[in-house]
């Protein structure tokens, strides 16, 4: 579903070249669950950026279910994660002037092709999926965290991704309802057998994914499958 092959990211600091990334190989099978860990400053969300064609590489290439992220211009890697990537982040991005159920409806609403019959009915479904179906028309102030993350999973999977990239998404929870959301991302994650890379420096979350890949100053140092 996903091979990156010599990925490096270099970015200019004070006028000097600093290397994030450094030659980073990784294959991610369909339907697989992978954490990506490792301290702060490791690299771990350049490289969820890069494999989802949110940045480009100094030097390497994506493919991206089949397409060479390389080959795409800006607006052709949007319309491929607008139809087949879901992202869920740590400080939830709803847009504020929304109600919950309007912000699951926009990745619905930015597909190619635009809402189409019967998003609506699904956006609900996944509200109610999420334990969220008596809050529907609440906007996101109204909302507690947990719950507005919750807003967040139903969003990234109304689309039926084929992909799923989550950045902290357990970060700005306390432990008790970030233990909930964990539990709503995997059953989610398994019901609709979606690819699913996430960078995490949360334990128990590292816990539930099917292998762990660390890094360390901008390389991978461990690549671990669960038993």
């Amino acid at each position: 579903m996903i091979i990156a092959e010599h990925l490096t990211q270099t970015y200019l600091s004070a006028g000097r070249p600093l290397t994030v990334l450094h030659d980073i190989n990784l294959t991610i099978e369909a339907r697989g669950l992978v954490a990506v860990i490792g301290p702060s400053g490791s690299g771990k969300t350049t490289l969820l950026g890069l494999l989802a064609g949110l940045d480009r590489p100094t030097r390497g290439t994506v493919r991206l279910d089949g397409a060479d992220l390389g080959a795409l211009d800006e607006d052709a890697r949007a319309a491929l994660r607008a139809e087949r990537v879901g992202f869920v982040f740590q400080t939830f991005q709803l847009l504020p002037t929304l109600t919950a159920l309007e912000n699951v409806l926009v990745p619905l609403e930015l597909r190619p092709g635009g809402r189409q019959a019967g998003d609506l009915e699904r956006a609900a479904e996944y509200l109610a999926r999420v334990g969220l179906a008596d809050r529907t028309q609440h906007y996101p102030a109204q909302l507690s965290g947990g719950e507005q993350q919750r807003v967040g999973l139903a969003r990234a999977f109304a689309n039926r991704p084929r992909i799923l990239f989550a950045d902290e998404p357990t970060g700005s929870l306390d432990a008790e309802t970030g233990a909930g959301v964990i539990d709503l991302l995997v059953e989610l994650n398994a019901e609709a057998e979606t690819t699913m890379v996430l960078v995490t420096h949360d334990p128990a979350l590292a816990a539930r994914a099917h292998r762990v890949v660390r890094l360390r100053a901008g390389a991978i140092v461990a690549d671990e499958r669960a038993a």
